[in-house]
């Protein structure tokens, strides 16, 4: 396994981070100590870097996972929050939830938001540096689909790290082009940010080609990690196998190379359109009877989910 320093932070990751949004309860809500026994594998394996966020649900998983871990573990999280206060509460959930005194990177968690997130975010950012001058967080960071708002975060001091999305077909990338938002990640690496990115398999769209999709990702100039979400001890192997140069192990690449999982809208559905607001590839609009799903547009990230009143949305 590769371990690159991200940026100028001076905190070393393993170049396959663990995503642990599509194991939680937003997309597979796998049980929390059959995810902790995958995250646990791939620690053995080299993977010192895991990615969650307040809204994933998967502080327990971790926190499980870890237990008896006498390993170095960099740890990334993310929250929406918009205000001092909001932010300040997030911080210490993370921390409290997770066990930690320290958590390595803290991101504002922005993925439909444009360059004026900083503006309209400043209270919680404001805490985010506060955080950092306290020892509390270790870097300050963003997470974003937007072309426009990562090239802002390339020219801001108080931002360390930029989780930016890009994949192979350019799906779910905001105001730009793949090309784009690869100049944008590559400019931002030049300015000494940190850079890791999401969604290299485009929500599972790119299953089928997940090692080309994967030399796409890797391949893009100033990349420290590739967050990937793995539901199993198998993609954890195929994974590392991959970016190691080992050929896979026989019948492996057959059982890692689908994808099944879709989001579903059923009957229970009352046409509110309480769910639009927050898909941030914009692939949910509303028909005359209930939602409907654009699966072109669909990165199964399961935002959504939690945001109907009727429970009718289920991501399987």
């Amino acid at each position: 396994m590769k371990y690159n320093c991200l940026g100028r932070t001076g905190i070393e990751v393993s170049e396959i981070c663990y995503g642990a949004l599509p194991a939680g309860p937003l997309q597979a809500d796998l049980p929390i100590a059959a995810v902790a026994g995958i995250i646990r594998e791939g620690l053995k394996q080299g993977i010192t870097f895991i990615d969650t966020a307040q809204r994933y649900g998967t502080y327990p998983h971790i926190r499980k996972a870890l237990e008896g871990y006498g390993g170095q573990v960099v740890i990334a999280s993310k929250s929406a929050a918009t205000g001092y206060e909001e932010m300040r509460q997030a911080v210490l959930e993370a921390r409290e939830a997770l066990g930690r005194d320290v958590i390595d990177i803290f991101h504002l968690h922005a993925a439909r938001a444009t360059a004026k997130v900083f503006e309209e975010r400043r209270g919680a950012l404001g805490y985010l540096c506060e955080a950092k001058a306290a020892g509390l967080i270790r870097a300050v960071g963003i997470s974003s689909h937007s072309v426009e708002a990562v090239r802002a975060a390339a020219g801001r001091n108080e931002i360390d790290v930029i989780h930016p999305l890009i994949n192979l077909l350019g799906l779910g990338i905001l105001d730009g082009s793949r090309e784009e938002m690869r100049a944008a990640i590559e400019y931002a690496a030049d300015q000494g940010k940190g850079i890791y990115l999401m969604k290299a398999m485009a929500g599972g769209h790119l299953a089928d080609r997940y090692q080309e999709a994967l030399d796409f990702s890797r391949g893009i100039r100033g990349v420290g990690a590739i967050a990937i979400g793995m539901l199993s001890r198998e993609e954890i192997t195929a994974n590392i196998a991959h970016v190691e140069g080992k050929p896979l192990p026989e019948g492996l690449k057959a059982k890692i190379g689908k994808n099944t999982k879709k989001l579903h809208v059923q009957d229970m559905c009352k046409a509110c359109s309480a769910c639009l607001a927050h898909c941030p590839n914009g692939a949910l609009s509303m028909g005359e009877q209930r939602a409907v799903v654009d699966p072109e547009k669909c990165l199964m990230c399961g935002y959504c989910v939690p945001h109907c009143p009727q429970f009718a949305l289920r991501l399987y």
